[in-house]
């Protein structure tokens, strides 16, 4: 009885981990929209109290309607603020407000980088790599992505920053500069990347290249093989 218990309590935890995981991801970046517009959705229960006091009821007690409104208003605020960064006049007011934020000492910092760092990936196809490189040491692969090029001042060498991200969330993750001779490209998208990534490895494009002669590390069993084989 109790093997029995166990083998299917197994089961139905692995089922249920990937529905957890898109709940958790979804319900975090619901919330942060949510946050984000419920000021809005509250200045206009109170201004439209004076002539719609039902309306404004609903509003500040239906907490269910008040997040899908502060959800849609964030949405749309999000869609105007792309459209004014695109025109002439939008792009000027853009560009002053980051001129206040660089004269910040620390955010400045941390606003400058992760704007380099989405740069990179929105403007530059050619960095836009999936490759593999030898984390944490020799013997082990990491899926990482390209962000930067650089030479060596002392010798010349061609360098690469890679960003490996972690697993399952690709946010944090390690930032390491690699010889460019030593970086296995991938025929990866960056979203085929992401994705196997998220998951856990369990979601693959089913295709790698271990190393730059396309071989696959041999196996224990392999090895054996070949040398009864000589």
């Amino acid at each position: 009885m109790f093997r029995h218990f166990q083998r299917y309590l197994l089961t139905g935890v692995i089922t249920i981990i990937p529905i957890l995981v898109t709940v958790l991801v979804f319900d975090f970046f619901l919330r942060v929209l949510s946050n984000f517009g419920k000021p809005t959705v509250r200045a206009i229960a109170l201004w439209v109290r004076d002539f719609s006091p039902e309306l404004s009821r609903w509003l500040l007690e239906m907490p269910w309607l008040q997040s899908l409104l502060a959800i849609l208003f964030t949405v749309l605020a999000i869609y105007l603020l792309g459209w004014g960064v695109s025109v002439v006049v939008g792009r000027r007011l853009w560009g002053l407000l980051e001129s206040l934020v660089e004269r910040i000492p620390l955010v400045t910092k941390v606003y400058g980088s992760t704007k380099q760092l989405v740069q990179s990936f929105q403007r530059r196809p050619d960095l836009q790599r999936v490759v593999l490189i030898e984390f944490p040491h020799k013997e082990m692969r990491a899926v990482g992505f390209v962000t930067e090029t650089m030479v060596d001042e002392v010798n010349g060498v061609e360098l690469a920053s890679v960003y490996v991200p972690t697993t399952p969330n690709p946010t944090s993750g390690y930032l390491e500069i690699v010889p460019k001779e030593r970086l296995i490209t991938l025929d990866w998208t960056v979203d085929e990347a992401m994705t196997f990534i998220i998951s856990g490895g369990t979601v693959s494009p089913g295709r790698i290249r271990w190393d730059d002669a396309g071989e696959s590390p041999s196996t224990p069993a392999q090895t054996a093989s070949k040398g009864q084989g000589k």
